[in-house]
């Protein structure tokens, strides 16, 4: 016999469970792996005016990692940008599923200016002024001759508008890069621009895009690159 407390309360209701809206897009973000060290005596070179850089070995390894994540997300579509280490980082998942990755330019990453080429991270690493600045203001707008703010969430919102559009019902994997994340997903959380801004590399992040209603629901998943303990 049922006890009476275990039978349903008609007045009783469990907690609600997130549910992808119909005709929504789930975009699972993947930062590219680890890129090649850079070198002033030998800038790397340039497509689109971003800096191109290989991946690393470590970079490769992380590629391998994501992919086996990643084989069994149920995924329909693989994204890329227009630099070779997004490419290069897809490329095992790719393999595994028998996907073309289709190319997203709008993704590249932001446009560093005069600090293309790897003087970004010598900046950066040596605490130059203006790069204090970026942090204090949270902006790359004071790296000299950078990306403008509006134009780069501009085409950053249309990429994922497009991709949303030819997605709906569907889950994509979509392989950026670090401030191309943070950019996204500030938009989608309405937060400080650089909130989102420190996506560790082949980390996976997730949103989903239902019409202008943007949603995160996960940030810098690096659960298939931590060694487990022994």
């Amino acid at each position: 016999m049922t006890a009476p407390e275990d039978l349903p309360q008609a007045d009783s209701y469990r907690q609600n469970r997130f549910r992808v809206p119909p005709g929504a897009t789930e975009l699972i973000l993947v930062r590219h792996g680890e890129s090649a060290p850079a070198s002033l005596a030998s800038p790397f070179p340039l497509v689109d005016g971003r800096s191109d850089p290989a991946l690393s070995p470590a970079g490769r390894e992380q590629a391998q990692q994501v992919a086996t994540r990643l084989a069994a997300a149920g995924l329909e579509a693989i994204y890329v940008t227009t630099l070779r280490r997004t490419a290069e980082t897809a490329a095992p998942l790719a393999a595994r599923l028998g996907l073309n990755p289709r190319v997203e330019p709008g993704l590249r990453e932001v446009g560093l200016g005069d600090w293309e080429g790897g003087l970004f991270r010598k900046m950066v690493a040596e605490n130059h002024p203006t790069a204090l600045r970026m942090w204090e203001q949270e902006s790359f707008e004071v790296i000299p001759g950078a990306e403008p703010a509006a134009e780069f969430s501009r085409r950053v919102r249309d990429a994922i508008g497009r991709m949303a559009a030819a997605h709906p019902d569907q889950r994509v994997a979509v392989f950026t890069h670090g401030g191309v994340i943070g950019q996204v997903l500030a938009v989608a959380a309405g937060s400080r621009p650089f909130a989102f801004i420190t996506a560790d590399n082949a980390s996976i992040s997730r949103l989903v895009v239902a019409g202008e209603r943007w949603v995160v629901r996960g940030f810098n998943d690096t659960a298939h690159l931590e060694k487990p303990a022994g």
